[in-house]
């Protein structure tokens, strides 16, 4: 098979945090097209990688009240308003878009060309995603907004949520910037925190194995928390990898003001 068929690079550009790119490649074992995302050197996502990012979606959603219980869907008006932070390949935003309780979908991404990808269709099933009319992709710093304390919806200010679903940084301790680790620590998560509706939850997406620190840190912030270990096959080892998802609602009856 041609080079050209077996590898292409679909998008490059200079970003603030460095070069980013776009690759398609064909794995003849696995007969399928792989995507994937470089930052400079470094594999930030893949396609052939994508269980825990869907079950991000799934577990966070899980948690909201009355999930799970046999309790009806929302009603007309009603339901759960969702943010997503960190776009990426968009299977987290697809998943929670799959959830028929999720009315609305503010997917929160730093970096232009990512959204670009989607809006172009470069990607599988984009068009799923900025397609729904429940769907606003927000070009916009995750992470500034909510240290900013205005809100993660630049259209109203103060708009509380449901569900905040965050997969940009590998791990809490493993940040793509260091204006990152902030956010992981008591005063970050309370901003947080401040954004989501009482019973809302926060989920988070870390490619390392739980972590006590952490884990103590959402204890503190949080009414309740718990860290689920997301195991998978890995096709390119012939074993098993795993990633954590960490799950965290504030309490029912929450402030509201």
């Amino acid at each position: 098979m041609p080079l050209s068929i077996r590898f292409e690079e679909l998008d490059w550009q200079q970003t603030p945090i460095g070069e980013i790119s776009l690759r398609r490649r064909r794995d003849p074992a696995l007969d399928i097209d792989v995507y994937e995302v470089k930052l400079g050197d470094e594999y930030l996502m893949s396609s052939l990688f994508t269980v825990a990012e869907i079950e991000l979606a799934r577990l966070g959603l899980a948690a909201l009240p009355g999930a799970g219980n046999g309790a009806a869907l929302p009603g007309a008006g009603a339901g759960f308003d969702v943010v997503v932070g960190g776009l990426g390949l968009g299977y987290t935003a697809r998943a929670a878009l799959a959830d028929p309780r999720v009315r609305s979908l503010v997917v929160v991404e730093a970096l232009g060309p990512v959204i670009d990808w989607h809006r172009r269709d470069l990607l599988p099933s984009a068009a799923e995603l900025t397609g729904d009319p429940r769907t606003r992709l927000v070009p916009g710093d995750f992470f500034a907004l909510v240290a900013a304390g205005d809100g993660l919806d630049p259209d109203a200010p103060g708009r509380r949520f449901d569900a905040i679903l965050v997969d940009i940084d590998h791990s809490p301790r493993h940040v793509l910037h260091p204006g990152h680790a902030g956010f992981y620590q008591p005063a970050g998560l309370r901003r947080l925190a401040g954004q989501l509706r009482p019973g809302g939850v926060f989920a988070l997406w870390s490619d390392d194995p739980p972590d006590d620190g952490f884990a103590a840190v959402l204890d503190e912030v949080f009414a309740t928390s718990a860290a689920h270990v997301v195991g998978f096959p890995n096709p390119l080892t012939g074993g098993q990898s795993a990633n954590t998802v960490y799950v965290a609602s504030v309490a029912p009856d929450a402030a509201s003001g």
